[in-house]
């Protein structure tokens, strides 16, 4: 098992940076990590999700919705072939700071199976949710700024 986690405080509150998270159909604009996601953020449903690595490729990969918290937590499971070969229980929290203005969001991955071994890239699967972060964040904030 293996597990990847990194923070971003974003100068919006909760409920901006779930409504940037949750548009999909924008992912292609601000997300250079999740390059597209198909499918509805509800339990149960599937999500279609093409991710690219820095320095890599892109690769199609099908999950499964599990949790839904509005304005608090998004939660996947992805998998490469068969399960436990290669699972991908991926998490965003969003946890309110500074009186709900200002966001500290958690983007993790918890990475199981026989072939985490030979598949996991740390510093480059980091490198993406550090972007995809800093992605989100200056998107929430022009949001709010735009608003103001």
């Amino acid at each position: 098992m293996e597990q990847l986690e990194v923070f971003e405080t974003i100068d919006a509150p909760p409920e901006t940076v779930w409504q940037v998270l949750l548009e999909f159909d924008a992912y292609p604009e601000w997300n250079p990590f999740l390059r597209s996601v198909e499918g509805l953020p509800v339990e149960g449903e599937r999500l279609m999700i093409r991710v690219r690595l820095p320095g890599g490729r892109s690769r199609t990969i099908w999950t499964r919705v599990l949790t839904v918290e509005t304005n608090r937590r998004l939660v996947w499971l992805g998998r490469l072939g068969v399960p436990f070969a290669f699972d991908g229980y991926h998490e965003f929290h969003l946890e309110p700071i500074d009186g709900g203005r200002r966001t500290q969001l958690l983007q993790r991955e918890t990475f199981r199976g026989a072939l985490v071994p030979v598949l996991f890239h740390r510093r480059r699967i980091e490198r993406g949710f550090r972007a995809m972060n800093r992605g989100l964040k200056e998107r929430a904030e022009h949001r709010v700024r735009a608003t103001a």
